[in-house]
């Protein structure tokens, strides 16, 4: 018998019900609407709740998110206990072709960043919802798409979140040499099947710790406060240009706040000066405190 697990995320309106096993194993599914889910009786069943605004299946679980008209605390209870009984009675979560596999219709496109070495590749739907940065090969364990992109000898380093790549090159060449090459590598990796991210997998790393309502709940509450505020101010406008703000820690005694710049915030001298400079006047002026520093670490 499937018992069902659940999981908040950083997003309120997104709450994840996880499996024992994985139910996805070919790819990962977004619906929209019910007419999306024609291969997914799971997904149809659940769209008649009037909450359910969009159904992402991927590894080992579902993701709901609801529209403003109730709570999950009210109701994800409820949900799960609909997907146990749905998928205990037999029902079929999600039918994958495991013949020889379509070619996705996939489209890519390219922003620039601010850190010149760093080009962001964007697709139209989502990859993940859990960052992740990869230094080199041996740390692609649960990205095969960082796996490949390490194989051309100019890829530095890779950072993943939501529905973009972004990668960082050496020297050795210049953007307008190898822009295109890499936009194709990943459009036709991802329209062969292959799988960008396992999410599955980023769970288990210390990457995603910060990620856990564990993490969260432990943390003191000016930290809290902290945490809140760059989730709400600072990181949309980062992710924007192809980074991350991951909060590492707050020393109250010198009251300072230490933070970790990933994807093309890392390393970029003018990108480290403006966050930090702009985070600090916003954890003072937001804190109501003016002996708040900001120490900005590469990832």
């Amino acid at each position: 018998m499937e018992k069902i697990n659940i999981k908040s995320t950083q997003n309120p309106a997104i709450v994840k019900f996880e499996f024992s096993n994985f139910i996805a194993k070919s790819g990962n599914y977004e619906y929209k609407n019910i007419d999306e889910a024609t291969n997914s009786p799971l997904a149809k069943q659940l769209f008649y709740l009037p909450f359910v605004k969009s159904v992402y299946i991927s590894g080992n679980f579902i993701a709901i998110e609801k529209y403003s008209i109730v709570e999950w605390a009210d109701v994800q209870e409820d949900v799960a206990q609909q997907i146990e009984e749905f998928v205990n009675n037999g029902g079929i979560i999600v039918t994958e072709d495991t013949s020889e596999k379509k070619k996705i219709p996939v489209t890519i496109y390219v922003e620039t960043t601010p850190n010149p070495s760093v080009m962001k590749f964007v697709y139209n739907r989502l990859f993940t919802k859990i960052p992740a940065e990869f230094k080199n090969i041996d740390e692609t364990g649960a990205s095969p798409l960082a796996r490949e992109l390490f194989k051309l000898p100019f890829v530095k380093e890779i950072f993943i979140d939501e529905n973009y790549v972004s990668v960082t090159k050496y020297d050795v060449t210049e953007w307008d040499e190898v822009t295109g090459e890499v936009r194709s590598f990943i459009k036709t990796f991802i329209e062969n099947g292959g799988t960008v991210i396992d999410e599955s997998l980023i769970q288990q790393s210390s990457q995603a710790e910060k990620h856990q309502d564990a993490y969260f709940d432990a943390l003191d509450v000016t930290s809290q406060r902290i945490v809140n505020i760059l989730e709400e101010y600072v990181k949309p406008a980062v992710a924007g240009d192809g980074g991350n703000i991951a909060f590492e820690g707050y020393d109250e005694k010198e009251k300072r706040v230490t933070v970790t710049l990933q994807g093309a915030c890392s390393g970029c001298p003018s990108s480290t000066f403006t966050l930090k400079s702009g985070i600090e006047n916003m954890l003072k002026d937001m804190l109501n405190d003016n002996a708040i520093t900001v120490e900005a670490l590469n990832g």
